[in-house]
């Protein structure tokens, strides 16, 4: 009888890992990541340090940003990633509840997976259970008016009540947040809309974060490119250039034999007069600030500062397309075929020194739906966790003017999303009603989690709200600043319905996905070029 030869399916130093280890190791990786972030919920949250390879440090409790800045390894790890990025893309906030949400149903399906519960039948159970979830959001959300003021601003605060580091400036970014976006919100039909890269959020280092500014247009982090051109220009004209104010150089290599210095003048005069040209063709346009995509040559500044027109040159793509916008201004390509129909119309460009920098602002706008927050602080590190909490009060805000429905925070719609989850779930037919069950109590870990990082005692807090909303006080929450339970409406802490929603489907799905997965097959990692250089022998070794 011949012996039977091992059959290889997989390449060498391929790890399989197959079952209940693989959901084990998945489930294991996704609640470490949640872990991780645990600690930086709610405004009694603690912050992160996150130190790169290169030695930069990041301090931030931005649940989002903590999970970008990791450099995680583990493949189900980096799906929570995923959902922390989904939810902040989607809504800009709730990623810290989205990512603590999806460690909780994963670690509660784990329980019923060890009672050899079928993953298909905690997945079912999930999927209607979500679906129960968002039915109930919707019918216990508030709806407003979108452009009220005073809810938005209520709004704003409460996401930027989470962000430790800007608590002093918490009602000033709060109310650039608001009147930022009620500036681009556009109206069409009923509904209103807003493009958050309306709101340009620039930083510079120096004075603190209370001297921030809110400018009614743009502010371009460039300097007028000569000293001889006016830095105020009141009712402005203004051309927005791709095209480069210099000679070109050539596609093909070519060369130029010059013979005599006559020859070598000559060459440079044809090249100061084709940019004369240009200059003198942009002038006769009846524009006085050109801002340029490209290079500004010498020359063509000198010609420009005679005409007294103000130039900026390699101006950000970004910047350009904001600028054409809020001016009214069309991106010109071409020099030649510059026309009075492109440009754009500012009450006023003017030069300003903010710190030891100088920067381009362009106020009073043809169409002023542009907007600019500058932001102040003492570090950089100050100054991005800033820029990180106003584009959090930002989206929220948008949020609402988007879809003007609010719900009370401090943990008082996860209460109430399960004790009704808890009574539906009972007339679930068989073990589906478990896994209903299991994602009602998964929901009780947001309450928990706030009151735990108060210092407070979570089992209590939680079983006290119970017991409230079990009285009809929908509405109430943790207080984390008292140490006690209040009514949200009181304290005007408000979410926006949007933000939970996605926080819900984002946390499910992802659940969800790593349930699915009941065998891991991981290839081998490359080999590095030293130790293939040790397995390979030298010319007139022997190999033994």
């Amino acid at each position: 009888m011949s012996a039977t030869l091992p059959v290889l399916v997989l390449k060498e130093g391929t790890s399989r890992t197959v079952g209940r280890e693989a959901q084990r190791a998945n489930i294991m990786a996704a609640k470490i990541v949640a872990e991780t972030v645990k600690s930086s919920l709610g405004p009694r949250g603690m912050d992160k340090m996150l130190v790169s390879s290169f030695g930069d440090v990041t301090i931030t409790n931005d649940g989002a940003t903590i999970l970008k800045e990791m450099d995680i390894q583990h493949p189900a790890a980096k799906m929570m990633v995923e959902v922390a990025k989904a939810q902040d893309s989607e809504v800009g906030d709730g990623t810290t509840t989205a990512v603590i949400l999806a460690g909780e149903l994963l670690k509660n399906a784990e329980e019923l997976l060890d009672q050899d519960v079928h993953p298909t039948v905690v997945i079912d159970g999930y999927r209607k259970a979500l679906d129960k979830a968002l039915e109930t959001l919707e019918n216990i959300a508030m709806p407003v008016d979108p452009v009220d003021k005073d809810v938005l601003m209520k709004v704003a605060l409460t996401s930027l009540s989470s962000k430790a580091s800007v608590a002093g400036s918490r009602d000033l970014l709060a109310k650039y947040a608001v009147e930022a976006v009620l500036k681009v919100a556009q109206k069409r039909g009923d509904k209103w809309f807003v493009d958050i890269d309306d709101v340009k959020v620039e930083k510079k280092r120096g004075q603190s974060l209370n001297e921030s500014m809110l400018i009614d247009g743009l502010v371009i982090d460039k300097e007028v490119v000569h000293a001889g051109m006016p830095k105020i220009v009141r009712n402005a004209k203004i051309a927005v250039l791709e095209a480069p104010l210099e000679i070109e150089k050539t596609e093909i290599t070519a060369k130029i034999n010059i013979t005599s210095p006559d020859q070598m003048k000559a060459f440079l005069d044809e090249e100061t007069k084709v940019l004369k040209k240009m200059v003198e063709k942009i002038a006769s346009v009846g524009v006085n600030v050109v801002f340029c995509e490209k290079g500004i040559d010498d020359v063509a500044q000198h010609f420009l500062a005679k005409k007294g027109i103000m130039a900026a040159r390699r101006v950000k793509r970004s910047d350009i397309e904001k600028l054409a916008k809020a001016t009214g201004a069309k991106i010109v390509t071409s020099i030649e075929d510059m026309s009075e129909g492109d440009l754009g119309e500012a009450e006023l460009v003017e030069e300003v020194k903010v710190a030891d920098e100088k920067m381009i602002f362009v106020r009073g706008c043809k169409n002023p739906r542009a907007v600019s927050i500058l932001i102040r602080g003492s570090s950089d590190m100050s100054i991005k966790e800033a820029e990180r909490s106003i584009h959090d009060a930002l989206c929220v805000v948008r949020n609402i003017v988007q879809e003007p429905k609010i719900l009370p925070g401090g943990g008082a719609p996860e209460i109430s999303l399960s004790l009704a989850l808890r009574d539906w779930a009972r007339s679930l037919p068989g073990r589906e009603q478990l896994a209903a069950m299991k994602f009602a109590d998964a929901l009780e870990v947001i309450p928990s989690i706030l009151a735990e990082n108060a210092g407070l005692d979570p089992l209590d807090i939680v079983v006290k709200l119970r017991s409230y909303h079990e009285k009809g006080m929908k509405s109430y929450g943790v207080n984390v600043l008292k140490g006690d339970l209040v009514d949200m409406k009181q304290l005007n802490v408000y979410e926006p319905l949007v933000v939970k929603r996605q926080a819900l489907k984002s946390a499910t799905e992802a659940a969800i996905m790593v349930l699915k997965i009941d065998d891991v097959i991981a290839a081998s990692p490359p080999k590095k070029e030293k130790e293939k250089e040790r397995e390979t022998p030298k010319f007139g070794e022997e190999e033994f």
